[in-house]
């Protein structure tokens, strides 16, 4: 499986570069930071054959504008949302290809903005603000059922698909999480884990598919310890899953 890596930018983003094939070129996913871009593709020696964009947000795109026009290299993105750099807007369900690196499907995510995409490529998931480690993007521009629609969509992936999300929230995520599922031995363990990780200055992500749907809960709304943990939080019964979804991020937004 080739890597993508984490680059550190803004306050707590981060920028995914992925290297090719033959290790000459790579792909920066939602640059917020042009700069940073550039001094990693310096340090590596490789050349920018390509942008990837999933919502329209400053701390995503602000690189972009600079990096496009420095490299002369396509621009993909949300078509449902205004990002003047795009030049290559793409929908869930399309897929297209890029020289050295293969196949990107694209998948819709809507619920944190109204046309957030994802794009899964050779194994790595690159969800943007939609699904988080240990957690889940705010819902601003959509509903909570269609970001419980889209978070169910990117959980049917296969287990083993690398989350490469676009914070570094982990450590905040997993401790509402451990509040919300407290008998959850494997989400305590990766609390833990995630705590050592931040105080030896190390990214916490990528995690994998089949982590999060162990001890995230906003994928285990379903669960009926989480339906309890919502409903003691609202002081009402919650029938439906998207119902406990939609607690358990009006929990954590109050928080």
């Amino acid at each position: 499986m080739i890597s993508a890596e984490p680059l550190a930018a803004l306050a707590d983003n981060y920028i995914w570069m992925a290297r090719d094939h033959a290790g000459a070129a790579a792909i920066a996913v939602d640059p917020g930071d042009a700069e940073v871009v550039a001094a990693w593709l310096n340090d590596h020696r490789l050349r920018l054959a390509g942008i990837l964009v999933t919502h329209h947000h400053g701390d995503h795109t602000a690189g972009v504008a600079e990096l496009a026009e420095r490299h002369q290299v396509p621009v993909f993105g949300p078509a449902g949302e205004a990002i003047p750099a795009v030049n290559h807007p793409v929908s869930g369900g399309d897929h297209f290809a890029l020289d050295g690196f293969g196949d990107f499907r694209v998948l819709d995510c809507p619920g944190h903005t109204a046309g957030h995409i994802a794009y899964l490529w050779d194994g790595h998931l690159f969800s943007g603000d939609t699904l988080f480690a240990g957690g889940c993007g705010r819902v601003f521009e959509g509903t909570a059922g269609q970001m419980h629609a889209s978070l169910q969509r990117l959980a049917g992936l296969p287990a083993d698909t690398r989350v490469c999300c676009g914070h570094e929230y982990t450590v905040k995520n997993l401790e509402f999480a451990h509040r919300a599922d407290p008998d959850n031995e494997r989400l305590a363990q990766r609390l833990q884990a995630a705590r050592h990780a931040r105080a030896a200055g190390q990214p916490t992500v990528p995690s994998t598919l089949a982590e999060e749907l162990a001890t995230n809960p906003f994928l285990r709304a379903d669960r009926p310890e989480l339906r309890r943990s919502a409903q003691d939080w609202c002081g009402k019964d919650l029938e439906q899953a998207d119902h406990v979804f939609a607690a358990l991020r009006q929990w954590k937004d109050a928080s």
